[in-house]
């Protein structure tokens, strides 16, 4: 059986077919076929002896990958991370952006709604850090006032004309409290303190001395803090203080001021009692009726002087108030009289030993004439005689018997003063040791 053609080996010729056959078709050739002899039976063979000898067939072989001219078709992973598209890009911020300002808008309204106000406009500006001044420290205004603030109290004494009130402060662990004479003076010797924290207390007189204005009062009660106490010798004018009472009522009560003047002699006194006599403390701080007893510290919280008295413009009779002149008395000499009554009951008195007799202003050079001399007192002592003109006392001019008094009782007895002083129309010094007086 016969198709028309001769079946060779691969790489011959094919036979022509037998006479009366139809010629076999060309075989047809395409782009990228191999040249050179065909063989039906191998991959190369371009036509299917299979199929209809008259229908052509090729078979496209493809060149070895990596021949020259071509590129192999990329392959992309589908489950390889790819570079974020514009969209995407766009849409990650704005969902962040909506995220922030809902958290934002959820903890305004909470913070609103917990602090009482909802719907309102934010007042101030951010917190800053306090300047120094605001901080607080132990050195400033504020922090000096914390720490003498629970040494200072009010003291009220009941009498036949009604309540006394004043204030004063803590001098010992023990109870005992300073204030002035004219606060307890026409009581019955009982008092009632009012401490810092509003808890009250009774309390029993110690001792008077009327003549520099002070007392000492006991209360019983533990953990008392006393204060601290400065040295009035050593101010000067402008030094920064603080007056601290209980002015018309007003307890715990703080006011500022400077040291206005040293050694302004005093005389004070209510019509039939004693008349005081001391070398003050003025000062612009204000004070008011109220404040006496109460203490007068400098910068460190140091008790300095008692406020004692006030100067006013009103009439006798009027209710005086503050002007910016205040006088209080040295705590050196408080100091001293406070342990005088702690001790004994009462005061000693400084003097000089001799009895003023007005001014010596007669003569055109100012002073304080000597009216009589004790013949075994202090001045007679120096030398001094009756009719002298005391000029200065320690340095300080004296322009009025009462500066010789008021200066002498600033003193301690047994302190050595300088005299000048002046005998006809001589100029001459001294040396006096002042001593306590007899009584």
């Amino acid at each position: 059986m016969t198709d028309g053609w001769d079946w060779r080996q691969p790489g011959g010729s094919p036979t022509p077919p037998a006479s009366g056959a139809a010629p076999a078709e060309r075989p047809t050739t395409f782009p990228g076929a191999p040249s050179g002899p065909t063989s039906p039976w191998w991959s190369d063979a371009l036509t299917d002896p299979w199929r209809d000898p008259r229908s052509p067939a090729a078979v496209i072989v493809p060149g070895p990958v990596g021949a020259a001219g071509t590129e192999p078709e990329p392959v992309t992973d589908p489950d390889a991370p790819g570079r974020p598209r514009l969209r995407q890009l766009l849409l990650i911020p704005l969902v962040t952006a909506l995220l922030a300002s809902a958290l934002g808008g959820a903890l305004g309204y909470a913070f609103a709604v917990r602090g009482g106000v909802t719907g309102q406009p934010v007042l101030g500006a951010d917190p800053a850090d306090p300047p120094a001044l605001a901080q607080r420290r132990p050195e400033s205004l504020a922090g000096v006032a914390e720490k003498v603030l629970p040494s200072v109290v009010t003291v009220r004494v009941a009498s036949m004309g009604g309540t006394s009130e004043g204030s004063g402060f803590i001098v010992s662990a023990e109870g005992h409290v300073v204030t002035n004479d004219h606060v307890v003076a026409g009581g019955t010797g009982k008092a009632t303190v009012v401490f810092n924290d509003g808890s009250t207390a009774s309390a029993s007189v110690v001792g008077q001395d009327p003549e520099s204005d002070l007392a000492v009062i006991k209360v019983t009660r533990t953990g008392l803090r006393p204060v601290e106490f400065g040295d009035s010798d050593a101010l000067a004018v402008g030094d920064p203080v603080l007056a601290i009472g209980s002015p018309l009522s007003l307890a715990n009560t703080v006011t500022a001021g400077i040291v206005s003047a040293l050694d302004r002699t005093m005389q004070a006194g209510e019509p039939g009692g004693p008349t005081r006599y001391y070398a003050a403390i003025q000062t612009d701080a204000a004070v008011n009726h109220g404040n006496s007893g109460g203490p007068l510290v400098d910068s460190a919280g140091r008790v300095i002087g008692v406020n004692s008295t006030i100067k006013s413009l009103v009439a006798d009779g009027q209710e005086a108030g503050n002007i910016g002149l205040a006088f209080a008395i040295p705590i050196n000499q408080a100091k001293r009289v406070t342990q005088d009554i702690i001790g004994t009951g009462k005061a000693r008195r400084t003097v000089i030993g001799a009895q003023v007799g007005g001014t010596g202003s007669a003569t055109g050079a100012g002073g304080v004439r000597l009216a009589t001399v004790e013949p075994s007192g202090p001045a007679a002592g120096a030398g001094l005689k009756a009719g002298d003109v005391i000029l200065r006392l320690n340095g300080r001019p004296m322009t009025d018997p009462t500066d010789l008094i008021a200066l002498v009782r600033k003193f301690a007895p047994g302190s050595v003063v300088t005299v000048e002083y002046r005998r006809g129309s001589a100029r001459l010094n001294a040396s006096v040791t002042l001593a306590a007086d007899a009584k």
